[in-house]
This record gives C-alpha cells, sequence and structure tokens, in this order.
C-alpha cells in the first residue's frame, strides 16, 4: 500500500516550482502534479513498485517524478537531467520541500546505461514525444530505461503510437500493459501554439521484465 493518499501527494506535488521558460528542443512540458499522482500511487498501491524500492526518473525535469517517489518512501531516487536550468529547480524544489534525490545532469542518450546498468528497480518518465524534430527519442528513452531496470518501468507515451512502442518494448526483453489511458493536457507554452490547450491521448504503460 501506498503511504500517502493519493489526494494528499497530489497536493504536496502541487507546491513544486516548474519551467518558466520551457525549450522546444528539449520538449519541456511539466509532469502535472495530477498525473505524476497517479502515475506514482499506482506503481506503489497496485505494483509495490516504489516503496523501499531503487527508483531512476530519466528526463528528470523539475523533479515532480523523483520527489513524488521519495514522498511514497522510494529507498533512494536518482534524477537524471540534461538542462542546467532545470536541475536549478529541481535543486530548489528539494531545498523547499526538505526531500532530497541525487541529480545526475547528463544527456541519457550519451551516457547511459553505463555503470547504472541493471542498478534500479524501477525506471519512472516522461520521455518526449519526438513531435520537433525528435523523431523516434520516447523509444530511445525506454531502450535506455529497460538496460536500467531491474524490475520495471513505468512512462507515458501516445497512444497513436500504443502498438509500436509495446513491440518495441519486446524487443528489449519487457513486456509493456497498458494501465490507463490519460488526456495529457498541454498549455500553450510555446510560440507556435495556436491553441490556449491542447489535449493529447497518452498511454501510462508499466513494462515488467520479462523474465
Amino acid at each position: 500500500m501506498a503511504s500517502l493518499r493519493m489526494k494528499d501527494l497530489e497536493q504536496y506535488l502541487q507546491q513544486l516550482d516548474i519551467f518558466e521558460k520551457p525549450k522546444v528542443m528539449l520538449e519541456q512540458y511539466p509532469t502535472s502534479a495530477h498525473i505524476a499522482s497517479h502515475l506514482l500511487y499506482t506503481a506503489q498501491s497496485q505494483f509495490n513498485d516504489i516503496e523501499n524500492c531503487s527508483i531512476a526518473d530519466l528526463g528528470a525535469g523539475c523533479g515532480v517524478l523523483s520527489l513524488g517517489a521519495k514522498m511514497l518512501n522510494a529507498s533512494y531516487v536518482v534524477a537524471f537531467e540534461i538542462d542546467p536550468d532545470a536541475v536549478d529547480i529541481l535543486k530548489t524544489n528539494c531545498d523547499d520541500i526538505e526531500l532530497f534525490v541525487d541529480i545526475v545532469q547528463c544527456d541519457i542518450l550519451q551516457t547511459l546505461p553505463d555503470k547504472f546498468e541493471k542498478m534500479f528497480d524501477t525506471v519512472i518518465m516522461n520521455p518526449p514525444f519526438g513531435t520537433k524534430k525528435n523523431a523516434g527519442i520516447d523509444i530511445k528513452f525506454l531502450e535506455i530505461a529497460t538496460k536500467l531496470a531491474k524490475k520495471t518501468v513505468y512512462s507515458l507515451h501516445k497512444t497513436s503510437t500504443r502498438n509500436y512502442v509495446l513491440k518495441k518494448a519486446q524487443e528489449f526483453g519487457f513486456n509493456g500493459k497498458v494501465i490507463a489511458e490519460l488526456r495529457y493536457d498541454l498549455p500553450q507554452v510555446y510560440k507556435f501554439h495556436k491553441k490556449s490547450s491542447v489535449d493529447i491521448q497518452v498511454d501510462f504503460i508499466r513494462f515488467s521484465f520479462d523474465n
């Protein structure tokens, strides 16, 4: 069982700072407290994949998933993030709520898995969807996640790519199961956005190691 109620977890995550000037080439869309709390609470309450587990957060951004995992009593958490500005926000969030995670600033596509291979019980991530000159980056994130995880990976992917994502996961030795279908509300944070917000159909998928 989870050590916090999902409602309380979401309220704590809502206190965290997010991107002030998101970078379009990094597809920096903040993971909402609502989605993050549901993802993490489900991972713990249904599968016991957070509490007392070692956790990696790939593309951690401002740390909503990393710090949420700590709130659910993960044994330790490593947040991997390429952007120094996001790392600064993550450090501020750690200080503000007095919870701390290890932070590794790096380009995971270039430096992982390296010494981190099969080091973590669970990998959690909200990877770039690959919509801005980054086609296929979500699959690259998934491949790296499967190399880091000993047991499970939790990730968000566009519903329109479901069959392809599940097929690739099998090639990486993991079985994928869609836990929920979500509506990901992307706010108007970039100049090219024509609408105030756009809903994207997103799958919340649990990938488990195929022994």
